[in-house]
């Protein structure tokens, strides 16, 4: 015959006993602890060092560090953008500012504005440009302090020169060319001389003709010089640079590596020559650059939360069993050098036979002993 009646399940009293014999952290009664004043005092160092590295880990947490990946740049069929801000100490209607690429292409100024300004800077102005300088001489030795500054390009914050807070009194004398143009992503030249520009069938030339050598000077700051979109905050190599020129027949070279990136930055070498002592060549302001085939992505990295978590648990758990078993080494290191060896705790017990008895009263046994 087959029995029908139902297995009856555990009771809920069996499976929390069950639970109970898997419990890792067994429980020791209050009565079975004892408590020192050593083990107060390290516990009380590993609780303050535990909240301040874990206060320190929550500003790592909060920060925010650059990650650097490299590409090969295969989008050769867009236009490059050239964003200028430089200013020239000769007037307007004297020089002129194009880009002629390596296909010798000229191209169109029509995005570049000339505008008349003082070359002499404002106290306020003045105070920027130094402060735009001193940063630039660190990133030349500092090359970390470039993170910082990728970080507030995030941000956003101004990096342009600040305009005038006085009306000038002095003559207009110098020329602001400012403003921005496309060109191919091939080699190229953007230069400023005397003369504006003219196109012809074999390249282009400049109208100097009518100018007096007199008049030459191409002292020149560059208060903005990028490749690509205009983004604020950022610093380029460029940035600040202010050349005054001893001689008025004088050419001012600058050699221009552009690397692409989303934040587009180039590195720079410059050159002076002076025609007067001999060279040859055209007065002028020459940046020749070049683009580089390799593509750097630049992206803001910010640790994840389970990745804080983590290392807090790791931080806690681990004071927690240094400290355990710091406390027990020195405890135990304590026994043995003041405990074990002090007067008198292992000696054994000398024993005098005298009438019979040791010391200790006790009788000895003799042969004469009933048994």
């Amino acid at each position: 015959t087959i029995d029908n009646r139902e297995i009856p399940e555990p009771s809920q009293t069996d499976s929390l006993n069950f639970v109970k014999e898997l419990d890792a952290f067994p429980k020791v009664p209050e009565s079975y602890v004892e408590t020192t004043a050593s083990g107060g005092t390290v516990s009380v160092l590993a609780f303050t060092a535990m909240a301040l590295l874990a206060f320190f880990e929550f500003f790592v947490y909060r920060d925010t560090w650059m990650k650097y990946e490299y590409e090969v740049d295969k989008d050769f069929t867009s236009k490059l953008r050239i964003n200028i801000d430089i200013t020239v100490a000769m007037r307007c209607q004297f020089v002129g500012a194009d880009v002629l690429d390596l296909a010798e292409t000229m191209v169109a100024s029509d995005g570049l504005q000339y505008e008349p300004v003082v070359f002499e800077l404002s106290p306020q102005q003045r105070l920027w440009h130094r402060t735009l300088l001193l940063i630039q001489n660190r990133l030349r030795e500092e090359h970390s302090l470039q993170d910082v500054l990728f970080k507030n390009v995030m941000k956003g914050a101004p990096t342009a020169l600040p305009p005038r807070e006085d009306d000038p009194t002095q003559p207009l004398n110098a020329c602001r060319i400012h403003g921005y143009l496309y060109v191919n992503k091939v080699a190229g030249n953007f230069h400023i001389t005397v003369g504006k520009a003219i196109p012809h069938p074999r390249g282009h030339a400049h109208l100097a003709a009518l100018v007096s050598h007199e008049t030459y000077n191409f002292s020149h700051r560059i208060d903005h010089l990028s490749f690509g979109e205009e983004i604020p905050g950022i610093l380029n190599p460029l940035d600040g640079t202010e050349k005054v020129s001893a001689d008025h027949n004088q050419m001012f070279q600058y050699f221009i590596t552009i690397v692409p990136t989303k934040l587009q930055t180039y590195k720079v070498s410059e050159r002076v020559i002076n025609h007067a002592a001999g060279s040859h060549g055209v007065s002028g302001i020459f940046m020749k650059y070049d683009i580089s085939s390799l593509m750097v992505k630049v992206t803001e990295q910010h640790m994840p939360l389970w990745q804080f978590l983590v290392r807090l648990c790791g931080i806690i758990g681990g004071i927690f069993s240094t400290t355990g078993m710091l406390h027990s080494l020195v405890g135990f290191c304590i026994d043995v050098i003041c405990c074990r060896f002090k007067l008198g705790v292992y000696k054994p017990k000398s024993m005098s036979v005298f009438d019979g008895h040791v010391n200790s009263l006790t009788p000895l046994l003799s042969e004469n002993a009933e048994h």
